[in-house]
């Protein structure tokens, strides 16, 4: 054993202590804004990025009383799409049956944050460019500054990086810290844990 455990746990607080703070606060400004004005805010992610997805939309809709929805949760949907108009445009075609418009926002939850250049995650690059057609706020928690969601969102927490071949779990996980934290915070919870 190479003392993974202690390094990995080590590394989990130094991203702690090294996360944007006010990034953080952004995003509850901007999902508070979200809430009054009566949008909804559609949540994407592939991979273990889109089951992280399932559940913030749960806590953002029962905790915080905004109309959340992962495209995601609908298996049947998603693989119908993408067999019949391929994978770059099942967020993009679902956004449109939605109606998603102005005053809406998504919530990218993803490692990489898409990059088209590499192939990587081109349905949320897909997303991201008919987001802003529509004049749809794009938030993020990704855990790279150089993809797609970072260059191209108006609010987005990047989860630093302190180890490169273990990125991927640590910003998989930090999504999820990231995400209890919006969610609790009093100026945007509604409705107590409970427990």
């Amino acid at each position: 054993m190479d003392n993974h455990v202690a390094r990995y746990f080590a590394q989990v607080g130094e991203i702690a202590r090294k996360i944007d703070l006010d990034g953080v606060e952004s995003l509850v400004r901007e999902l508070l804004a979200l809430r009054e004005r009566g949008g909804r805010l559609f949540l994407l992610g592939v991979g273990g990025s889109a089951a992280n997805c399932s559940h913030a939309a749960n806590d953002f809709r029962k905790l915080c009383g905004i109309e959340a929805y992962a495209p995601t949760d609908n298996v049947s949907e998603l693989t119908a799409r993408t067999n019949d108009e391929g994978w770059e445009t099942v967020f993009v075609e679902w956004l449109g049956v939605s109606r998603a418009r102005a005053g809406d926002a998504l919530l990218i939850l993803s490692v990489g944050g898409g990059n088209l250049e590499q192939g990587i995650s081109a349905n949320l690059v897909r997303a991201i460019e008919a987001a802003r057609e529509r004049s749809i706020k794009v938030f993020g928690i990704v855990g790279k500054d150089g993809g797609h969601t970072a260059r191209a969102g108006d609010c987005v927490v990047v989860i630093p990086t302190v180890e490169a071949a273990l990125v991927t779990p640590h910003t998989e996980a930090f999504q999820g810290v990231v995400w209890h934290c919006v969610v609790s915070h009093p100026a945007l919870q509604i409705k107590k844990f409970k427990w």
